[in-house]
């Protein structure tokens, strides 16, 4: 009885033990062993593990062609919900990952851990984390900054791409943060507060998550009140007094749909997605192998055309500029009186024009 009395008080104690380190580890982490329900019918949650990372990734359909999408800042896996649906609905696998530092993906510490090499890593890290060899490569806002480097680092695990709000026009001659410095001077320029020291940025947006989201997530003609900062200068403050805060809603946003974006970044807090733009200069300095080399994947580009990241630019100028660069680019689309959450302000126009590429493919 002696004996046994000891193994079992033993193997209580190593079970405890190994829940404790387990607990620890995904607080560490940032993620939950479980995570909450998909909200989206017909969009299913998992854990995979890819690139060092444990993900959560959003997927719709269960054969067909592979289709990854990189969502951009401030967003998540949701701002994919029509895509998931609509894509799926046609015939396509489509998974939507919560990008690194995001929702109840893996938050690493270190700035550095942000950089192109581990992202475009992630993209390529989900293809063989869902035994896939091949994918068409789709992203928004930073998603499309990490699709365009992924194409073209891993030309061979991508069967194309569609970049969605920014551009592509080459490996720049100087760095761009560089470029912004000089630009802004002591003028507020929100990239160069993302690169500010000591989280400031961060520490903002965590504060008021909903004032930041809602100030955001809307479309160019959205009535605002007035901001609460007028003085362009830095030293001025912050980026949310800088923004009118909404009156009402935009038609493509619901309060449902608000709230379960703001909810994700009081759960995540805004520090990975931050990271990703303290990163500009260090992606300019590692990526010195890519100068001069082409996009070789057939590229479709999409846009708001009101979207604040083209800055006016035409059809014709955005086909030039990228013509330089993209071996086969089949097209290039604004959409008019859409500003930058494209893929969710004009959902059915985006959707028509990736299913037209895709069917060309």
């Amino acid at each position: 009885m002696k004996t046994a009395f000891n193994i079992s008080i033993t193997t209580l104690l190593a079970t405890i033990f190994s829940l404790m380190f387990s607990a620890s580890a995904y607080s560490q982490r940032g993620t939950n062993a479980m995570s909450s329900p998909s909200p989206v019918d017909g969009v299913t949650f998992r854990f995979i593990e890819a690139n060092g990372l444990r993900m959560r990734i959003a997927e719709a359909g269960d054969t067909g062609p592979l289709i990854l999408l990189a969502h951009g800042w401030p967003e998540s896996w949701y701002s994919w919900r029509h895509q998931l649906t609509g894509l799926a609905a046609a015939g396509y696998r489509v998974v939507a990952p919560d990008m690194r530092g995001y929702g109840e993906t893996d938050k690493p510490a270190a700035v550095n851990d942000y950089d192109t090499v581990h992202t475009a890593g992630d993209m390529v890290g989900i293809l063989d984390a869902l035994g896939e060899e091949t994918a068409i490569m789709v992203g928004h806002d930073w998603g499309s900054l990490v699709a365009w480097n992924t194409v073209l680092m891993y030309p061979d695990r991508f069967s194309a791409l569609i970049a969605m709000s920014v551009p592509y026009g080459g490996r720049a001659a100087q760095s761009p943060l560089a470029s912004w410095k000089a630009a802004f001077g002591d003028n507020f320029y929100y990239i160069l507060y993302h690169n500010e020291a000591g989280g400031v940025a961060e520490a903002e947006y965590d504060s008021d998550p909903r004032g930041l989201i809602s100030r955001l997530y809307l479309s160019p003609q959205s009535p605002r009140e007035a901001p609460t900062i007028t003085d362009p200068k830095r030293s001025a403050g912050g980026w949310i007094g800088r923004l009118g805060a909404p009156i009402g809603l935009p038609d493509w946003l619901t309060q449902q749909d608000l709230d379960y974006v703001v909810g994700q970044f009081e759960m995540a807090g805004f520090r990975g997605g931050v990271n990703y733009y303290r990163n500009f200069h260090r992606n300019w300095e590692i990526t010195e192998h890519l100068d001069g080399v082409k996009v070789a994947v057939p590229t479709l580009f999409i846009a708001g055309e009101r979207d604040v990241v083209i800055a006016g630019a035409s059809k014709e100028a955005l086909t030039n500029s990228m013509s330089r660069v993209v071996d086969d680019l089949r097209g290039v689309i604004l959409i008019p009186e859409i500003g930058h959450w494209v893929q969710q302000e004009a959902p059915e126009a985006t959707n028509a024009a990736m299913l037209e590429f895709l069917g060309g493919l």
